[in-house]
């Protein structure tokens, strides 16, 4: 216990002996859902939102029901990367999340806006209960895997997640520069303080394939992924190209288009959680 300790849980990651259990959030009584999984990055930019959709997509093809509580309130992305623009709707028992072409279901706060361009400006403890309140006021209907798409760091909103919705574990997303390799051991860190199992990482732009010579070019360097994954022992690892059909895709809103066989070892994975 830190000699600064104010002995408020909930707002603290130390896994100190004085610690109290902290009640997990309950879900709308209407809702169900079998497993969560957190995707998480130590920094923006690295593609965690791209992951969360791949990730979503592709369980939702192999024939599970899958969804996605956007945390990520200050910088919404996956309604637009899903071409989903209807807002979201309610009844007298709870919100009802959008739906994708393909079924996925999901709740961000772009999904609430009047306009999608509108800036969020809220202090930190209100976008905490904005995503609380994704879990607990949302109808989520008979869901096997839902993937909570967090802002990156180890903030309030990652902590509020950790604490505060049964997270069965969480896939770390980054990019081959040396900073993010150093960046990522602080959300593996954070997650083991949790004790949040960490099932994987993925590894962003790690290449390019020359369309001329066909060879793989390192923009960003040699890839740290191996590295970092033995080092905490972790056993699911996968890299994903930079591609320029993936980028206009997701521009169009159709990533569900996107040949998802990057991440096919992580569907495999999943389904025997």
């Amino acid at each position: 216990m830190s000699e600064n300790c104010n002995h408020d849980c909930t707002n603290c990651s130390e896994n100190c002996g004085e610690r109290q259990e902290i009640q997990k959030e309950r879900l709308n009584e209407f809702s169900s859902v079998k497993k969560v999984i957190g995707v998480v990055s130590g920094k923006g930019g690295v593609g965690k939102s791209l992951v969360t959709s791949l990730l979503a997509s592709m369980m939702n093809k192999r024939g599970h029901k899958s969804a996605i509580l956007d945390a990520d309130v200050t910088g919404p992305s996956i309604p637009k990367m899903f071409g989903v623009r209807e807002r979201a709707s309610s009844t007298e028992f709870g919100l009802l999340p959008s739906k994708s072409c393909g079924g996925v279901e999901m709740m961000s706060v772009n999904l609430l806006l009047e306009n999608e361009t509108d800036p969020v400006i809220w202090r930190g403890p209100v976008i905490a209960g904005a995503v609380t309140q994704f879990w607990t006021d949302v109808i989520w209907n008979d869901i096997d895997y839902m993937f909570v798409d967090m802002p990156p760091g180890t903030g309030d909103v990652p902590l509020t997640v950790f604490q505060s919705i049964p997270v069965d574990g969480i896939i770390v997303v980054t990019s081959p520069q040396e900073l993010v390799s150093m960046i990522v051991e602080k959300a593996v860190n954070m997650a083991k303080m949790m004790d949040i199992p960490v099932l994987g990482i993925v590894e962003n732009m790690s290449y390019f394939v020359c369309s001329e010579c066909n060879k793989e070019h390192k923009i960003f360097g040699d890839s740290k992924i191996e590295e970092i994954a033995e080092k905490f022992e972790i056993k699911n690892i996968s890299k994903i190209p930079m591609d320029k059909t993936i980028a206009t895709l997701c521009d169009r809103g159709a990533v569900e288009d996107v040949d998802i066989y990057y991440l096919e070892n992580f569907g495999e994975f999943l389904e025997t959680l």
